[in-house]
């Protein structure tokens, strides 16, 4: 497997993490019997930490299937090289610290890694064109 599928099925074991992180707080918070029934009516989160696994959980997804497309795009171009290999690392490493920057309400410094994680994302994206 190339560095670059490597860096794209770490990102989709990261997507699945943040799927079970919001989930987990939202049991937490509301109970078994909320999450066991049919969640009609979710309860608004009193909880911050909540709220901020469920954001940085949607703002994972609002890139994911763009750096999905790009990665798999570039490996069947086969337009692999020192953008592709550093645009996936950048994107997946800048994923993985924004996340408890996101839990914890770091502001600023959260920006400036979701930042890197869109370079690497545009890296890739250019890659595509430069082959």
């Amino acid at each position: 497997m190339t560095t670059e599928l490597t860096y794209l099925a770490l990102t989709l074991v990261l997507a699945l993490v943040q799927i079970f992180l919001p989930a987990g707080a939202r049991t937490a918070e509301f109970g078994s019997k909320w999450n066991a029934g049919p969640r009609d009516q979710t309860p608004t989160s009193v909880r911050p930490l909540t709220g901020r696994l469920e954001r940085a959980q949607a703002n994972l997804y609002e890139t994911l299937p763009l750096f999905i497309g790009a990665v798999l795009v570039a490996h069947l171009i086969q337009a692999s090289g020192p953008l592709t290999v550093w645009g996936t690392a950048l994107y997946f490493w800048a994923r993985v610290v924004y996340l408890p920057l996101y839990a914890l309400g770091v502001p600023y410094i959260r920006s400036l890694v979701w930042l890197v994680s869109l370079a690497g994302l545009v890296m890739v994206l250019a890659a595509l064109f430069l082959t």
